[in-house]
């Protein structure tokens, strides 16, 4: 747990210190990236305390969802759609479910 602890303060002063700008034409894909992110490591977190998880299946699952989320931006930005919000609403729908399975699990204890 220290590890996850020290690994978010360097990450919260890196980004203090070193902004990153990101054009907004990037803004809809990287907010598709941040949601598939999101929803595998909740998902993670999920298997992991329900004691199923494999390292395999989440890094599979990663990727997977990656490639969706920049599948769904490129082929909106292709069609003039905005596909992204179609990303954003499945893998937030996906992250709500796993959460309230994580605190399910956690009342639980």
């Amino acid at each position: 747990m220290f590890y996850v602890l020290a690994g978010l303060a360097a990450g919260i002063c890196a980004g203090l210190y070193f902004p990153v700008y990101i054009p907004p034409e990037y803004g809809k894909m990287l907010s598709v990236a941040l949601m598939a992110a999101l929803d595998t490591a909740f998902g993670g977190i999920r298997s992991s305390m329900e004691g199923s998880y494999d390292n395999t299946v989440f890094i599979t699952g990663f990727f997977t969802n990656a490639v969706l989320a920049a599948f769904l931006c490129y082929v909106g930005m292709i069609l003039g759609i905005d596909l992204y919000l179609v990303g954003i609403l499945i893998f937030g729908m996906r992250i709500f479910q796993n959460l309230a399975a994580i605190r399910h699990l956690f009342l639980k204890k």
